[in-house]
């Protein structure tokens, strides 16, 4: 593992998990009463919850390392080289070409097997 990515963890990382749960149990039950208010107004609530609970559960060790993690997997994604739209429809193509030829194999091989026992049974 990545010595980069361990954080050591505190000791009030447990009360901060608590807090980020207590934010969403608030989220889900607020949401729920205030059912009758416009949309607009519960899912600006919500998200302004969801933030303030990322804040608090990103200042957590395991939180450190989930955000370490997060920026090493974007940079490694802007490293793959993407196929061209040519390559994906050449791809495409094969897979669907071979797809179709085993279709066909199977469903002759099935149709013979068929014959046959239909012969040997009777």
């Amino acid at each position: 593992m990545n010595p980069k990515a361990e954080a050591p963890d505190s000791r009030f990382d447990l009360v901060k998990w608590l807090v980020v749960v207590l934010l969403v149990v608030v989220g889900v039950v607020g949401n729920q009463y205030y059912s009758a208010q416009p949309i607009l107004y519960r899912v600006l609530a919500l998200l302004i919850i969801a933030a303030v609970a990322a804040y608090v559960g990103l200042q957590t060790g395991k939180g450190r390392a989930f955000f370490v993690l997060a920026k090493e997997a974007r940079a490694e994604i802007r490293k793959v080289v993407w196929p061209t739209r040519q390559e994906t429809t050449q791809t495409t193509l094969i897979v669907v070409a071979v797809v179709l030829v085993m279709a066909l194999l199977l469903w002759g091989l099935d149709s013979l097997l068929g014959w046959l026992v239909s012969l040997i049974v009777g």
